[in-house]
C-alpha cells in the first residue's frame, strides 16, 4: 500500500491562539520580593480597617441617642425639635453605619489580599495568586463603585445647598 493523498480532504493549517498564552514561571524574583514586601503592610491595613469599621459602628449606634437628645433640648426648635431631632438621628445613625459596612467590605479584600500573596509566597500554588488577583479585582472595583456614586451624589448636595442657604437668606 502506497500514501495517497486525498483530494477531498479539508485543507489542515496550524492553530494559532488569538493571544499569546501565558507561560509557567512567568513571575521573575522582583515581583517576588515586591509581592513580599507589600504583604504585611496589606494585612496591617485590613486588620486596622476591621478596627476602624467597629468603632463607625459604635459611633453610629451612638448618634442616635446623642443626635435625639441635642436636637431635643436646643432651644429655638420649640415643637418640630423632637420630630426633628428623631430624624436627623435616624439618618445620621444609618449614614453612619453604611459607611462602616462599605469601610467593612474595603478592609476585608484588602486584607485577603494580602493574606493569599502571603499564602502564594509560602506554598508557590497558583491557585492563591489567582485568589489574591481577584480580591484585588473586588477591592477596586467596589472603590470604583464608591467614587461614581460620590460623583453623581456632589452635584446634587451642591444643588441642595444653595436651595437651603437661598431660601434661609430670603425667608
Amino acid at each position: 500500500m502506497h500514501e495517497t493523498v486525498n483530494p477531498y480532504q479539508s485543507p489542515e493549517t496550524e492553530a494559532i491562539p488569538d493571544r499569546p498564552l501565558l507561560s509557567h514561571g512567568s513571575i521573575t524574583e522582583t515581583m517576588l520580593v515586591h509581592l513580599k514586601k507589600a504583604s504585611p503592610w496589606l494585612r496591617f491595613i485590613g486588620i486596622v480597617g476591621f478596627i476602624f469599621t467597629g468603632m463607625m459602628g459604635l459611633g453610629g449606634l451612638a448618634m442616635f441617642p446623642l443626635m435625639t437628645f441635642t436636637f431635643a433640648n436646643t432651644p429655638g426648635f420649640g415643637e418640630i425639635g423632637g420630630a426633628f431631632s428623631l430624624v436627623f438621628g435616624i439618618s445620621t445613625t444609618i449614614y453612619v453605619l453604611g459607611l462602616g459596612v462599605l469601610y467593612f467590605f474595603i478592609s476585608l479584600f484588602i486584607y485577603k489580599f494580602g493574606d493569599k500573596i502571603r499564602s502564594y509566597l509560602r506554598t508557590g500554588a497558583e491557585s492563591d495568586l489567582e485568589t489574591a488577583l481577584k480580591h484585588n479585582s473586588r477591592l477596586w472595583k467596589t472603590l470604583g463603585i464608591i467614587c461614581i456614586a460620590g460623583l453623581a451624589i456632589f452635584p446634587l448636595m451642591i444643588i441642595i445647598s444653595i436651595i437651603t442657604v437661598v431660601t434661609t437668606l430670603f425667608t
